[in-house]
């Protein structure tokens, strides 16, 4: 079987999101499928100008065939626009020029999927936001799969979209959560589901002490992994943590780790790390006592799973609905709607070890249980089978 999985920007440059979730997807489902990635030659996601300069390339084994962005996008233009579809009485074109705004703007990777749809059993679309899904997918819906990684923001009711999650043959939903949202927005019940998210892989070798030594820590912290945006919670984050600090007198540390795109304020305690190569990342998560999750909008966070594939417990923002129905579901973290359940929350957590030990253990098996890579590539695997027998 021949598959081609579709997606906006792919490197091992792209340290997180539906992109990263496309690769390790991808990579693990080589050994069942001939596989190939079709995406443009973006790296930079706000802006979409092309960076990787040839068209066809390998990454980890996987031959990627790569697309010229036409348009990059335009802040300032892409904000206009926005602000009609989200806050005006607008027509279908309005949207369908945010779309192509929004971008990757890259009419060449659709032409591609027109003429070469008879050389592939079925396409699978990463991230339903974006051009390369919304026409792909009508360029082949009967061989298309739709990954939507969608979250709980104003862009999911747009209508164009509620059309979209109605035209492919199947839909790989991230979580419970996800599905609801989309199966109300759009009522596509009638498309064939699958609810699988994506698994995790801990290295067997964990250097934390060497970690810590390299980079000066020698206090107990608590961790947060991820884009520092204001878009994941990180403002909030940050005035939550530097209140906690002030009222408490704890001597407690935030370790932040990812890129940023928000000013990290100034504090002895806020310990900014940068971008981490994995095998850094999990000694710095092994060292933690919990991870922070403060995102307002997810799908599915690839971090939490892992961090509960290591025994760590979670404390997220309840208004996340996904986050807050994994920990609930797992009984492996705490969750908070604003400063005064942020406080006790963290404090049930920093005072006692017996908590979050049993929160870890919990986490443990639930990952176990549902985010190990043979459960999810059975997922996929399941539903190609289902769609075959149609």
């Amino acid at each position: 079987m021949k598959v081609a999985f579709v997606v906006q920007r792919y490197g091992l440059e792209i340290s997180g999101g539906a992109e990263l979730h496309c690769r390790w997807v991808t990579e693990h489902m080589k050994k069942y499928w001939d596989v190939e990635v079709l995406t443009t030659r973006a790296l930079d996601y706000i802006t979409w100008e092309n960076y990787y300069t040839a068209s066809d390339a390998a990454v980890n084994g996987v031959p990627v065939r790569r697309f010229p962005v036409i348009k990059t996008r335009n802040p300032e233009r892409f904000g206009k626009v926005q602000n009609i579809v989200l806050k005006s009485e607008h027509k279908k074109e309005d949207e369908i020029l945010w779309l192509e705004e929004e971008g990757p703007f890259s009419p060449d990777l659709i032409d591609y999927i027109k003429r070469h749809r008879d050389d592939y059993d079925y396409f699978i679309f990463f991230s339903y936001r974006y051009y390369h899904s919304y026409w792909g997918v009508k360029a082949a819906p009967h061989k298309s799969i739709l990954v939507p990684t969608a979250e709980h923001d104003p862009v999911i009711y747009l209508k164009i979209f509620k059309d979209l999650f109605r035209k492919p043959r199947g839909i790989v939903y991230n979580s419970a959560e996800e599905k609801k949202l989309i199966n109300t927005v759009s009522g596509n019940e009638n498309v064939k589901g699958e609810i699988a998210g994506v698994g995790a892989e801990v290295p067997e070798d964990i250097f934390s002490k060497q970690f810590c030594q390299k980079y000066g820590i020698k206090d107990d912290y608590i961790i947060y992994i991820g884009r520092i945006d204001k878009n994941k919670g990180c403002a909030e984050l940050f005035d939550f943590f530097s209140r906690y600090k002030e009222e408490t007198g704890s001597n407690i540390k935030l370790v932040l780790v990812g890129s940023t795109v928000l000013k990290i304020p100034i504090h002895p305690d806020i310990i900014y790390l940068g971008f981490l190569s994995e095998e850094e990342k999990f000694s710095a998560l092994n060292k933690a006592l919990l991870l922070l999750m403060p995102s307002f909008y997810e799908s599915l966070s690839m971090v939490t799973n892992e961090a509960w594939a290591m025994h760590k417990p979670v404390l997220a923002n309840a208004c996340c609905e996904v986050l807050k129905g994994q920990c609930e579901r797992s009984r492996a973290g705490l969750y908070y709607e604003n400063y005064r359940e942020f406080k006790e929350a963290l404090m049930l957590f920093l005072g006692s070890s017996r908590l979050r030990s049993r929160m870890g253990k919990n986490g443990r098996k639930y990952f176990q249980d549902n985010y190990t890579w043979g459960t999810i590539e059975k997922k996929y695997l399941s539903l190609l089978k289902c769609l075959e027998k149609e």
